[in-house]
């Protein structure tokens, strides 16, 4: 079988699994479903207006403490936000339910028990992906025994099922985080054993389609786009950009380039896509998603952990080493550049015209999605590390940080708003 495409039978035998984009679940303005957001792509409502100014004690709405250590980011769903976490001590993988309004945690559901790795990089965990939610169950990906699995659970905390997707050999570490598209949870495990991209059915777990990969590690989440006039599935790094339709797995187009190493949630303003890898080389490129894969430019800027925006044809990062640079996404020209401080790893989130994003020491930068020049507009400091990425519905800021309480380390998850 080829390495680009293995669709499996059950795409015959399941008809439910062939549906188009118009059967994604219906949610409203105030939901963060998923990795990065609804449009997958780290903008939020434009409507709200969430604080610029917050401390321990100022802005606060609540906080809860969060047992365990990762680094995924909050899941806003109705009345509930999700978390993902992991306790080495107890060697147990689990997910968290918190109460929207109150900060109370509602359930904590043991996925795994046992299992855990002792290799990758200081900087990852065992719990680093983002729940995902079809405002029917969560999904969770985890590493486990030496293999990948997505978990479903109920809303109330209840185990559905779980797929074992492809065995995994540990790196760097492992945060790819579940899309939900249609009737699927897609998920993605590359790594140096050779991995897997697939497609499952979200009511069962079975797998609906799955393309192998190729034997080398690698990061990113998928993300389901639309560019170039579809609905197209993007996956960065392996040596590889590539374009699938995420109902059926089928490659659309496929190029060498975006290096071998990729972390970045590619982002698109409709006709071209963004890359950007950091490993063996530092690397950002502009592809067409046309099926021509041409490349319109290129440089080698290091955006290697934390996802780009896209904004009126204007790109706004943050490099792992704390520089704020505005492109134009077209032509790849230089607008402005704005030291900011720090190293990151947590993705800016846009408001607005306002980006906030967080370095891993707790402090917040809030700049102006302005093409013309850099505009500081705020800085905030919150917690001792931050590496998961904010999110921000609703008027309101939910931040995954870390405190010294006692002596010892304690995660929290803060609720922000101006009261």
């Amino acid at each position: 079988m080829s390495r680009t495409l293995l669709v499996c039978l059950t795409l015959l035998l399941c008809p439910s699994a062939i549906l188009s984009a118009a059967d994604l679940p219906q949610f409203q303005a105030s939901d963060w479903p998923w990795w990065r957001g609804l449009h997958r792509n780290g903008v939020a409502s434009a409507s709200q207006n969430p604080p610029v100014k917050w401390s321990a004690t100022e802005n606060v709405i609540w906080k809860s403490a969060v047992p365990g250590r990762g680094y995924g980011s909050p899941t806003v769903y109705n009345n509930q936000v999700f978390l993902a976490s992991a306790d080495t001590e107890q060697e147990t993988q689990f997910v968290l339910c918190y109460d929207r309004q109150t900060g109370k945690k509602l359930w904590k559901t043991d996925v795994f028990k046992g299992g855990l790795s002792t290799k990758g990089n200081k900087k990852s965990t065992h719990a680093s992906s983002t729940v995902a939610c079809d405002g029917e169950r969560v999904f969770i990906n985890f590493i486990n025994n030496g293999a990948a699995y997505t978990t479903a659970l109920s809303l109330d905390g209840k185990q559905l099922w779980q797929t074992k997707i492809t065995d995994y050999i540990i790196h760097q570490g492992y945060g790819s985080s579940p899309a939900i598209y249609g009737p699927l949870v897609i998920v993605s495990a590359d790594n140096k054993g050779g991995g897997a991209i697939a497609g499952l059915n979200r009511t069962d777990g079975k797998i609906v389609w799955k393309n192998e990969r190729p034997k080398t590690p690698n990061y990113p989440s998928p993300i389901i786009l639309n560019v170039a006039g579809k609905e197209q599935l993007l996956m960065t790094g392996c040596n590889l950009v590539t374009g699938m339709n995420p109902l059926t797995g089928k490659i659309l187009w496929e190029i060498d380039g975006a290096t071998t190493e990729c972390v970045t949630s590619t982002v698109s303003n409709g006709e071209l896509i963004l890359t950007s890898g950091g490993y063996p080389k530092n690397h950002m490129s502009a592809v067409k998603a046309d099926g021509s894969g041409e490349v319109v430019w290129e440089n080698s800027t290091r955006v290697y952990v934390p996802s780009m925006l896209v904004k009126d044809d204007y790109i706004y990062s943050v490099t792992d080493n704390g520089v704020a640079i505005c492109w134009d996404i077209k032509t790849g020209k230089e607008r402005w550049k704005g030291r900011l401080g720090g190293t990151f790893s947590s993705s800016p989130v846009l408001v607005g015209t306002r980006i906030y994003v967080t370095n891993e020491a707790g402090e917040t930068y809030i700049f102006r999605a302005n093409p013309d020049k850099f505009v500081m507009i705020s800085e905030n400091k919150l917690g001792t590390e931050v590496f998961a990425t904010p999110t921000i519905v609703d008027s309101r800021i939910f931040m995954r940080v870390t405190e010294e309480v006692d002596g010892k380390r304690q995660e929290m998850l803060y609720c922000l708003g101006s009261k």
